[in-house]
Formats: C-alpha cells, structure tokens, sequence
C-alpha cells in the first residue's frame, strides 16, 4: 500500500481500528486465481492467547460450501479492513476562499493485514467463535441475543454448515488518510462539512488530527 508519511498513523490507532472493526475482505491467491470473500472477523491481540503470535490474529468463520477455506493460500493471505471513508468536496477548505487552487479528494480509514491463513474445521473451536461474535455484536443491544437462545440441535446443524478461519498476522500496512497534508484550517472545515453532513465517524477522526 502506498502510505506518504503524513498518513501513517502510530500503533496505537491501527489497534483501536482493529478492536473496533466489523467485517472485512480475506483475499488469497489461489491455483485458481485469487479468491475473496467478506466476513466478520474479531482481532486477538499479542498476547490475549498463546496462539495469536508477535503481531496477533484474525479469527472468523466461512461457509462450508465456500470453496475458499478449501483452496490451498498461495503466500499471504490478504486482509482488507476498512474503517469511515466519505468524498470530500473543495467547498469544505479555508484555502478555496482564499486562492481557489483546491481539487476534490478522498478520506478514508484503511489497513492491509498480511498473513498465514489457518483453516479450523472443529466443531469447538468454531462454537468459541460464534459466541464470541455474538457477545461482541450484540453488546450494544438492548436486550441482547444469545446463542443460547436457539434449540441447542439448530445450533448444532448451523455449526456444521461453517468453518472457522484464522489469518496469523506477519505484517501491517495502515493509512489514516484525513487530510494531514493540508492546513488546520482545510482540515477543521472538513470535519465540519462531514459533521454536517452526518457523517460523524469520519468528522471525528478529522478533528483528532487537529492537535
């Protein structure tokens, strides 16, 4: 990934992102081309399980019938994990007032994740997911759903329809793009017109380079 220095965030954002993310692409190249498919996946940090290694893992689950867990990783596996990304017109910047040689852009949020892809076709380790997904999505609910609230034999036959995925991260390659290369005026005037605009996830991580 091209990253310029300005719009390279430190250690710190890129776990927060990943803490946070929902779901993303896992691309491989495969002797059938390459494959990709969008899943939810969870972050283990270092060290929150013997097997999660220096840099971490990604866990999640595929369908059995997706023939992607099947088809062997030819080198890395990729992850795409995209976090708020919206247009960004020139209208927003203090500098069109002033000269007018402003050019519309793109902000985004993003992370390439690199790594050994780990297939689990087991029934427990696969179980541990989805319930840890569950917790993880359902949080926030009201009245939270569990897995627990389904027929134990439903369950078991939804459980034997997937299988688990883990990407052992080797590498990252992040790039918080918020116009960082502009003048705390533009980017103030952006956060704002994204706000306006409700697009607050964005606004915020805006503001947050503004010191």
């Amino acid at each position: 990934m091209y990253v310029p220095a300005h719009f390279k965030p430190d250690d710190a954002a890129v776990r927060e992102l990943l803490l946070k993310m929902g779901a993303a692409d896992l691309v491989t190249a495969t002797p059938r081309g390459l494959l990709a498919t969008m899943l939810p996946l969870l972050y283990d940090p270092p060290g929150s399980r013997p097997e999660a290694g220096e840099h971490g893992a990604l866990v999640g689950h595929v369908a059995r019938n997706n023939e992607h867990w099947r088809e062997p990783a030819l080198g890395e596996a990729l992850v795409i994990v995209r976090g708020p990304d919206a247009y960004v017109t020139p209208s927003w910047y203090a500098t069109k007032r002033e000269h007018g040689r402003v050019v519309p852009t793109w902000n985004y949020i993003t992370a390439h994740i690199y790594g050994r892809l780990v297939v689990h076709d087991d029934p427990a380790w696969v179980e541990a997911l989805v319930r840890r997904l569950t917790v993880y999505h359902e949080a926030s609910r009201r009245e939270p759903w569990s897995v627990d609230d389904a027929p134990p034999e439903y369950v078991a036959g939804q459980l034997r329809e997937i299988v688990g995925v883990e990407v052992a991260i080797e590498r990252i390659e992040a790039k918080f793009k918020l116009g960082q290369n502009r003048s705390t005026a533009d980017r103030a005037g952006v956060a704002a017109g994204l706000e306006a605009e409700g697009r607050r996830d964005l606004a915020a991580a805006t503001r947050a380079t503004l010191g």
